[in-house]
């Protein structure tokens, strides 16, 4: 079948869509199981107030984030592995699109296993019969590498089907947890095993690698204004919704898995319908970005093979019981990942008049200065986080959001060192652009769809 996701050039204007649509994925990937998972670990480990406090402060920040990785995603029309190629060079580009890649995966590999353990629960409460986990994580991340490889069109309109489903589930789920069992569970002792600054992270990391990668979805945007848009609804209410909701039924019923709840609930079958999709639509953007990512290493590479390969191979990780290693993973996730959102950004800031984020752009083959504001952001996420949340060396204290560290790191050191890195180029700006570039499109125009070196309006995908 012929690709027509542009992974390796801008996406055409004829064929970006609504903000409207865009926002419904990002809430569809937001409202899942692991979001849930979370919930209910905030509401085991901090009390009622901070932990609603930490889940809104994170995912206002992701909001707000994601407000700018969307916008460089319109402006440019490129993938989030297209950006690192023009960020950090051609190999320096494959290594940050193979660490995008594996992160992705096993984000894929951990949630499918958490779609996995509550089907087997929603089984096994529906017919009495205890079914190995495996089988219920194998076959769900079939489904959810089928849905990816027709791209980014089927998750649109998966998730289109899915959300209002979504949003009525947990608005009746709550109502009837508070007429059948009170609010008296809110003010319940318990002891403070996570910290704010911790559990602000961790609702940041959840989502942050979605946050970094949201250019794959923004490009899709018919404007940088629009991308802007569905950046700030999609990840705000996407990310809060589904915590908000599990920390108010784990603290209410005392319960620790969503899918129980439901059926203690009489809510049961409608549950495993819904939550199922919910997953499903989660997972799908997982495995797509995944694809997406290795495809931007080589123009040899298909979207649809790497989709399948790397199903295959996040399905049988995710087997072997990679939701187990959930909390470190989404840690683990933030600091290395997070600061290279910081980089592109400010690599965008500084060099948005050049031709470097033009598909096809001439790069060199290793940009050191971006490699070294990357791993800066590295070491001072894993400076700044707690010990006692499980990783990092709890040197210091910025924001107490570790993951927000890296990623502020990330920025700020590529912005000193562009004097520097642009000073080696022959004609350059002191100020980090390129005088002799042309101008980048308005803000209103989609400047990567543009640009005459794009063939994927005949084609079906623009040359690398």
């Amino acid at each position: 079948m012929e690709s027509t996701d542009y992974e390796h050039g801008a996406v055409p204007a004829d064929q970006r869509k609504s903000w409207i649509s865009i926002a419904a994925v990002w809430i569809a990937i937001g409202i899942d199981l692991s979001g849930a998972f979370l919930g209910v670990a905030l509401a085991t480990g901090m009390s009622f107030l901070p932990a609603i406090a930490a889940t809104v402060t994170g995912s206002l920040l992701l909001g707000l984030l994601a407000m700018a990785c969307a916008y460089v995603g319109a402006a440019t029309g490129l993938s989030t592995a297209m950006l690192s190629r023009a960020v950090f060079g051609k190999i320096g580009g494959a290594v940050l699109a193979i660490a995008l890649a594996v992160s992705l995966l096993g984000w894929f590999a951990v949630q499918a296993g958490f779609f996995g353990s509550n089907a087997q629960i929603a089984f096994a409460e529906l017919t009495g019969l205890d079914v190995p986990v495996q089988l219920f994580t194998a076959i769900g991340g079939v489904l959810m590498v089928l849905t990816a490889l027709w791209g980014y069109r089927s998750i649109s309109r998966l998730s289109t089907l899915a959300v209002p489903l979504l949003l009525l589930l947990l608005v009746v789920g709550v109502v009837v947890a508070f007429a059948e069992f009170g609010t008296g569970g809110l003010d319940a002792p318990v002891e403070a095993t996570i910290t704010f600054g911790g559990a602000v992270s961790l609702v940041m990391g959840i989502f942050i690698l979605g946050v970094v990668s949201a250019p794959d979805m923004a490009r899709w945007a018919k404007t940088p204004r629009q991308a802007m848009a569905a950046g700030f609804v999609g990840f705000f209410f996407g990310n809060s919704i589904i915590i908000v909701v599990a920390i108010l039924l784990a603290r209410v019923m005392d319960q620790s898995e969503l899918m129980t709840i439901y059926f203690t609930l009489g809510l049961g079958l409608v549950a495993v319908v819904v939550l199922i999709l919910a997953q499903w639509t989660t997972n799908t953007t997982n495995i797509y970005s995944a694809a997406l990512s290795f495809s931007s290493i080589s123009g040899r590479l298909n979207r649809r093979t790497l989709t399948i390969v790397g199903g295959a191979v996040g399905i049988v990780i995710a087997v072997l019981g990679a939701a187990d290693f959930f909390v470190p993973f989404i840690l683990a996730i933030g600091v290395v990942i997070a600061p290279y959102g910081g980089v592109y950004l400010a690599a965008y800031l500084t060099g948005r008049r050049g031709s470097r984020f033009t598909p096809g752009a001439a790069v060199p083959t290793v940009d050191v200065w971006s490699v070294v504001a990357w791993a800066a952001g590295i070491l001072v996420a894993l400076a700044t986080t707690n010990p006692a949340d499980g990783l990092g060396f709890g040197w210091a204290s910025i924001t107490t959001i570790s993951a927000l560290d890296g990623l502020l790191a990330g920025f700020v050191v590529y912005l000193a060192l562009a004097p520097l890195r642009h000073r080696e180029l022959p004609g350059a700006d002191p100020t980090g652009e390129d005088a002799s570039a042309p101008t980048a499109a308005d803000d209103d125009e989609p400047s990567g769809a543009a640009e005459p070196r794009e063939t994927a309006r005949t084609s079906g995908e623009a040359t690398a």
